[in-house]
Order: C-alpha cells, then sequence, then structure tokens
C-alpha cells in the first residue's frame, strides 16, 4: 500500500510497522491532522534498556513527522504486572521506587523527546492518576462487561502460562482490562487516537479499540512494530553481561557505544533506520560497505546512537577511547578501571574484579581458553600475579578492555 500521511510512509522506510488495525483509515487520518499517538512503559527499574529503544524512536518518529506524543508510564499497572512473555509474578514495588523509577526513566526521554504545551510537543502522564481514582465495583460495571473471560484466555500472555503450568495471579489476569481502559481514557479525556507498542502487545491494543469503540463510539488506531532480534536470533536489550541499560548511570557511554560498535555486519542496515536519523541514502551507503568497511558503519552506528541517548561529549569521549584502544594501543580515557595496591593482584581476582568474569570459576576458564591478556600478551597461567606500576592494561577477548591502576 501507498501511504500519503507523512508519518506512516516514514515508519515504513525504516522498519517499524509489523501490524495496524485500520491502515487506510489512520493514514487518513494523519494526512489530516495532528494525532497525537501513546506508548505505556511500566517502571519496574530506574532506567529503560534498549529493548525499549526502538518504542521510543517511534515516539521520535511521530513528532518528526508533525504529531504529538504521548509517554504513559505505568504508574498504576507496574503496581500489577503486564503478564506478556512471563513465566512468574512481578515482584511488588513500592509507591516510593515506583514514583523514583518514573523520574529516572524520564531522563531519557527527555533527551530524545521535545516536552512542552505545543499542539506537538510531548507530555508525559502517569495512569495511576485516574487508574487510582477507580472503584472496583464503579470498575466492574462499567468496563468489566465488556471483557469475556473466553476471549481473554486465548491471550498469549494468559495461555503461554496457563500452558506451562505457572500460576497467574486474579491481579495479572485483570493488566489487559486496566490497558484497555487506558486508552479509552485517554481518547476521552486527551484526544488520543493512537496507540503503538512491540508485537506481543498487539492483543491489549485491540482490546483498548474495542473498548473505545463499545463505550464511546470512538474509532481509534493501533500499530506494532516487528519483533525486534539480533541477526543471530537473540532478543535485542539482553547480553551475557546483562541488560544493556538506556540511562548512564545503569551503564557507562563507553559500554553502550561499544554494544553498537560490536553488532553483528547483518544488523547494522537495519539498526541504523531504527535508531538513527541518519538520511536513508546514507544508511544504504554505509550497510554496503564490504569486509572490514564494516567496521567504519559501526563506528557511525555507535556514535549517532551513543549521541542520541547520551549527548555529544559522551560519544566522542567513546570513540576517543576506541581509538585510543584498539588503533594506538594506548590506555582509552573511559575504559573501566580497577585500583590494585602496591603488592599487585593475581590475574583471576584481576578479571572479577574488573567485571570481565563472574566468579572465579569463569576467570579461570576465560585463562584457559587463552582469552585473557595483560598488555597484549596472552596469559596462560592462572597463578600469574600481575606487578602495576602507573597502568597495566587487561584484556578479555578482542572487545573487553580495562585498565589496571597503583594506589
Amino acid at each position: 500500500m501507498t501511504y500519503n500521511s507523512s508519518l506512516l510512509r516514514l515508519l515504513e522506510e525504516r522498519g517499524y510497522i509489523h501490524q495496524m488495525t485500520d491502515a487506510e483509515g489512520l493514514d487518513a487520518l494523519a494526512s489530516k491532522q495532528i494525532v497525537p499517538g501513546y506508548i505505556g512503559f511500566d517502571a519496574t527499574a530506574p532506567s529503560l534498556h534498549i529493548g525499549s529503544l526502538v518504542q521510543i524512536m517511534l515516539l521520535r518518529r511521530l513528532q518528526q513527522t508533525g504529531h504529538k506524543p504521548v509517554v504513559l508510564m505505568g504508574g498504576g499497572t507496574t503496581r500489577i504486572g503486564d503478564p506478556t512473555g512471563r513465566d512468574e509474578s512481578r515482584k511488588m514495588l513500592s509507591n516510593e521506587t515506583i514514583d523514583a523509577n518514573i523520574a529516572s526513566i524520564k531522563t531519557i526521554f527527555d533527551r530524545l523527546l521535545t516536552f512542552g504545551d505545543g499542539p506537538t510537543d510531548a507530555v508525559m502522564v502517569n495512569n495511576h492518576d485516574w487508574l487510582g481514582k477507580l472503584g472496583y465495583i464503579e470498575l466492574l460495571q462499567e468496563v468489566g462487561t465488556h471483557f469475556t473471560v473466553n476471549r481473554m484466555l486465548t491471550f498469549d500472555s494468559v495461555k503461554l502460562r496457563l500452558e506451562r503450568e505457572q500460576p497467574m495471579t486474579f491481579l495479572e489476569f485483570n493488566y489487559m482490562i486496566l490497558q484497555g481502559y487506558d486508552f479509552r481514557h485517554m481518547e476521552k479525556h486527551m484526544g488520543v487516537r493512537l496507540q503503538m507498542g512491540g508485537s506481543d502487545q498487539w492483543g491489549n491494543i485491540v482490546n483498548g479499540i474495542e473498548l473505545a469503540r463499545r463505550m464511546d463510539g470512538v474509532e481509534v488506531f493501533g500499530v506494532t512494530t516487528p519483533l525486534l532480534t539480533t541477526a543471530d536470533g537473540a532478543k535485542m536489550g539482553k547480553t551475557a553481561a546483562g541488560a544493556v541499560w538506556l540511562n548512564e548511570d545503569a551503564l557507562p557511554a563507553w559500554d553502550f557505544w561499544q554494544y553498537w560498535r560490536n553488532v553483528d555486519d547483518r544488523d547494522v542496515g537495519k539498526f541504523l533506520r531504527l535508531f538513527t536519523d541518519l538520511p536513508l541514502d546514507e544508511i544504504a551507503r554505509l550497510e554496503a560497505l564490504q569486509g572490514s568497511e564494516i567496521n567504519a558503519a559501526k563506528v557511525v552506528l555507535a556514535n549517532e546512537v551513543t549521541r542520541l541517548c547520551r549527548g555529544d561529549d559522551a560519544a566522542k569521549a567513546a570513540e576517543a577511547t576506541a581509538s585510543a584502544t584498539f588503533a594506538g594501543g594506548g590506555l582509552g580515557a573511559d575504559l573501566p578501571v580497577l585500583d590494585v595496591p602496591a603488592g599487585g593482584i593475581g590475574i583471576i581476582d584481576a578479571l572479577v574484579g574488573i567485571g570481565f568474569a563472574a566468579s572465579r570459576g569463569e576467570a579461570k576458564r576465560l585463562v584457559a581458553g587463552g582469552g585473557a591478556r595483560v598488555d597484549g600478551e596472552a596469559v596462560s597461567d592462572e597463578a600469574l600475579h600481575i606487578t602495576v606500576e602507573g597502568e597495566v592494561r587487561i584484556s578479555s577477548g578482542k572487545k573487553k578492555h580495562g585498565i589496571l591502576r597503583q594506589v
């Protein structure tokens, strides 16, 4: 289908569209007026990870094409927990923790969206503001009658949990009702006509669309993005070392930059389209690079994403550290540092202390496999004692480097 609206043309060109409820209707609406659109984020941690970045960029694309992004923070739904893709109930958080998480998470949106009072300025709202005021009996009377248990049992979030014989609490079972109510509430009180989200949210989005139609006779729309995986099939946002967090205080800029610099060659073009503002013709040029030249495209990717999420200074510092470490054999300023006493340190303790191994056993396996290096020289003796005078470089494989510094 050929779209008339700049919104859907941009989303299609850059690979954001997986499903839409009414493509022609949404295209027509976006062609003639500003469309307020929202995505919901629960506040289960002080930072989102890069698995959420495609959704944040979706809100950025909405604003770039003249529409209004609405960031919905799940201050209410976080108290319940979305069962989608989960085998167990989410740990309950205190009100204070949830509020602190929301304040911390907002910093990443401040970088990627323009907030204000204008017609296309982004706004952030908290669904606890309305869900917290709902009386239970009133909710059952007003909203509960529009949901059937028969249909709710067919949704993957419920069905998969039951098939695996994992318990689902009645509290979690109500999550889809409250998410559907969010859409209806924001349409009625804020004029929101579009909900977006990942492909796993399709059922929840459809619930909200149907609820708005049944309760208010209003047509609203839904768009989902494809399930985002890396070329080797791994889910975005997770690595062997843990989550790739968006906030600086959760993951240093150097490690964030390195994640993007080390992506699979096959992912470069896709990630440049989704996570940067580079023109499509420039992206086509970069992804066409072959052999070792593709590394230049990966540096561009790392710089652009880090600049968006962490700022220009963080991107420049990370690239300078990479240049000093890899090209010049020096010690970049952003590398992780382990302070070592005057007597030195054993290689196993050094690998664990600087974070290259989670345990002594893992560190021994790293040495045995030839993956540990000190000042560029491979280490084969797990009993090696390192004497540090000034600074010494320690490495795990070809891509992880750190500094041992005498104190």
